[in-house]
C-alpha cells in the first residue's frame, strides 16, 4: 500500500508539472490577460508612402499609425482592447497581425484562430481607414518566423481564410497582403478578391538575413525592383521601412524617383494580368517531342518531331544557322530556335547585348534569321535570351534590369512579326522570381522552362537529383501568371542508365497527365565544361533504349 501511495503521489506530481509546462509554453494557453502578451515589436516598421497605378503611379505620404500584434488561438478581447487603447481616433491605422506559434498556417486554415480574429476585428475603430496586414514577409527564404518559406499554397489558403473571417466581422476593413518584395513575391499572391492593398518592406531583418540572391547595390535600386515585382497586381502599394527617421526621409525621395521611372516604363511593365487555365494540347494527344541532339543519336527516331538549335550572332553571320536550320526542315522536323544575342563576329560588346538589341545594332542578323525561318511552312518555336532570371552571369543577358530585358525581347520579336510560322517563346529557367522579366501577354505564345535533375551544381551524386515531378510542379506554379501553354525546351537527367530510364519514365507519365504542356525537348549532351569549374559537367546523354522507354511512358501515360 505504501508503495502504491508513493506511485500515486509521483503520478500526481508529474501530471501537475506537465500541466504547468503546457500552460506556460503551449501557444494555446497564452495571451489571456495582459496587453504585453499581444503587443509585438518585430514588425515595427515606419510607413514611407504609397503609389497607386490608378492615380497615374502617383506618390502619397498620408499619416498612418502602426501597431503590431501577436495573436494566439485563445487570445481574448481584454488584452486586445488594452493594446488598442492608445490609438488616435481620427488617424488611419495599420495593424500588423502575426501568428504566435509553429504550424500556424494549418491552424489558421482549420479555424483555430477564428474567435481571436473576430474579437480583434470587433474592437477596431470605425472612424478612419484600417488596414489589416497578416503574417508579412512570407516569401523571404529564411525561417525567422513560422509562416516564412512555406508552401505558397498553404500560405494562400491561410491568408484567404483570414481575409474572409475578418471581412465577415468588419466589412469596411482593408486587407493588406504584405510580402517583403523579395524575388518570388508573386508566388504567394492570394488573389485580388481578398486583397485591397499591398505592403512591401525595405531593410527588414528577414531580408537582411537572406542569402539566396545578391544584394542590390543601394536601397533606391532595391525599392524599384520591389515595386516591379508587384506590377502583376493592380493594387495600391505601400512601402514600409525598418530604421530611423533619416532612413524613412531618404526612402521617401527614392520612392518619388522610382515612381517616375515606373511611369516612364509603364507601357512595358503594366498590363492587366489574370490567372487563367492555359489553352493546352488536344485531348488524348501527347506533347510535341523534340531533342537537342548535335551528335544525331536520337534525332532519327520515329517519335521525334522537332530539333533544337542554339544560335548566336556569329552562327547567323557565317551562314551556319541557315545550313543547320535547312537540314532540320529537310528531315521533316519542326525547329526550336534559341537565339543567344552574343559572340558577335563584328566585335561589338557582349556586355551590352540587351542595350544593343534595343538600339537595333543586331537588326541585320535578326532579320536574316527570321528570313531563313520564313522559307518553311513548318511551325518554328523562337526563344530569345533564355534563363534571364538566374542570378549568375553565365550569359551576358542574365541578371540584368527587367525593363531592359523586356524592351530587348519585344524589339527582337517585333522584327519577326510578319513571319507567319513563328511561335514566340519566352524562356526563363522557371526559377524563383521569373515573372519579374515577363515581357507581356501580347509578345508571348508559349512559356518555356528548363527541368534538370540536379538542384545544385555542387551535387555530384545522381541519386540526390530531384524528381521531374517535383521540379515541374514548382516551376509551373511560378508560370501560372502567364496563362500560357508550357513548352519544356530543355530537360535532362544524369547517372547510370537504369536511373535515367526510371526518372524519364516517371517524367513521361507526368507530362502525359498535364495537357498544358504542348511540347518537350530532351537535351541529349553533356553541359558546357567551362561553367562547371573543377567539377565534371553533368552528362545528360541517354541511349536509344532509354529514350524509347520515355516515349512509351509519354504516349501511354504510365
Amino acid at each position: 500500500m505504501k508503495f502504491k501511495g508513493v506511485l500515486l503521489i509521483a503520478a500526481l506530481t508529474l501530471t501537475a508539472v506537465t500541466a504547468g509546462y503546457v500552460i506556460r509554453f503551449s501557444p494555446l494557453f497564452k495571451s489571456d490577460g495582459h496587453s504585453a502578451d499581444v503587443l509585438n515589436a518585430a514588425f515595427a516598421e515606419q510607413p514611407v508612402g504609397y503609389i497607386n497605378r490608378a492615380d497615374s503611379i502617383g506618390v502619397a505620404n498620408p499619416d498612418l499609425q502602426h501597431i503590431s500584434i501577436q495573436l494566439h488561438p485563445n487570445t481574448t478581447e481584454a488584452p486586445l482592447a488594452a493594446a488598442l487603447k492608445g490609438l488616435v481616433a481620427d488617424k488611419d491605422l495599420l495593424l500588423t497581425v502575426v501568428a504566435g506559434q509553429d504550424g500556424a498556417l494549418g491552424m489558421v486554415t482549420d479555424g483555430a484562430f477564428d474567435d481571436a480574429l473576430r474579437s480583434l476585428c470587433r474592437l477596431l475603430p470605425d472612424a478612419k481607414r484600417v488596414y489589416l496586414r497578416w503574417d508579412p514577409d512570407m516569401e523571404v527564404p529564411v525561417q525567422r518566423y513560422s509562416w516564412q518559406y512555406q508552401s505558397p499554397v498553404d500560405y494562400i489558403g491561410a491568408f484567404r481564410h483570414v481575409a474572409k473571417t475578418c471581412r465577415n466581422t468588419k466589412p469596411a476593413l482593408q486587407i493588406m497582403w504584405s510580402p517583403a518584395g523579395y524575388p518570388g513575391t508573386e508566388e504567394y499572391w492570394p488573389g485580388g478578391d481578398v486583397v485591397d492593398a499591398i505592403g512591401i518592406s525595405v531593410n527588414g531583418p528577414s531580408e537582411l538575413a537572406a542569402t539566396a540572391f545578391p544584394r542590390d547595390p543601394d536601397l533606391r535600386t532595391s525599392l524599384r525592383r520591389k515595386l516591379i515585382r508587384t506590377r502583376l497586381m493592380n493594387k495600391p502599394v505601400w512601402v514600409f521601412a525598418t530604421g530611423n527617421d533619416s532612413l524613412v526621409n531618404a526612402l521617401q525621395s527614392d520612392l518619388r524617383e522610382a515612381a517616375k521611372e515606373l511611369k516612364r516604363d509603364s507601357a512595358w511593365l503594366f498590363q492587366e494580368y489574370a490567372i487563367n487555365p492555359p489553352k493546352g494540347r488536344p485531348a488524348n494527344a501527347p506533347p510535341l517531342l523534340g531533342v537537342y541532339d548535335p551528335k544525331q543519336t536520337l534525332a532519327g527516331a520515329k517519335a521525334v518531331q522537332a530539333e533544337h538549335l542554339f544560335v548566336d550572332l556569329v552562327n547567323i553571320q557565317t551562314g551556319s544557322f541557315a545550313r543547320d536550320f535547312e537540314a532540320i526542315v529537310g528531315r521533316g522536323h519542326q525547329a526550336i530556335v534559341s537565339v543567344e544575342p552574343w559572340r558577335d563576329g563584328k566585335v561589338r560588346k557582349d556586355s551590352s547585348v540587351l542595350q544593343n538589341t534595343i538600339l537595333g545594332v543586331y537588326d541585320e542578323e535578326f532579320k536574316s534569321l527570321f528570313y531563313t525561318i520564313s522559307k518553311t511552312n513548318l511551325p518554328v518555336y523562337v526563344r530569345f535570351a533564355h534563363e534571364m532570371e538566374i542570378p549568375i552571369h553565365r550569359y551576358s543577358w542574365q541578371s540584368q534590369d527587367p525593363v531592359l530585358y523586356i524592351k530587348a525581347y519585344r524589339h527582337f520579336m517585333e522584327l519577326g512579326k510578319g513571319v507567319k510560322n513563328v511561335n514566340k517563346v519566352w524562356g526563363p529557367a522557371g526559377d524563383r522570381g521569373s515573372m519579374e522579366w515577363y515581357p507581356g501577354d501580347d509578345a508571348v505564345d508559349f512559356v518555356s522552362i528548363a527541368i534538370y535533375g540536379l538542384p545544385d551544381k555542387n551535387i555530384t551524386d545522381p541519386t540526390k537529383q530531384e524528381s521531374f515531378e517535383t521540379i515541374f510542379n514548382r516551376k509551373v506554379w511560378r508560370m501560372r501568371w502567364t496563362s500560357k501553354p508550357i513548352f519544356i525546351t530543355e530537360f535532362g537527367v544524369k547517372g547510370p542508365e537504369d536511373f535515367q530510364a526510371e526518372w524519364l519514365e516517371k517524367a513521361g507519365a507526368v507530362l502525359a497527365a498535364h495537357g498544358e504542356v504542348v511540347g518537350v525537348s530532351y537535351f541529349n549532351l553533356a553541359d558546357n565544361p567551362e561553367v562547371w569549374g573543377d567539377i565534371p559537367p553533368p552528362d545528360w546523354g541517354i541511349t536509344q533504349s532509354t529514350f524509347d522507354r520515355f516515349v512509351g511512358a509519354l504516349k501511354s501515360g504510365r
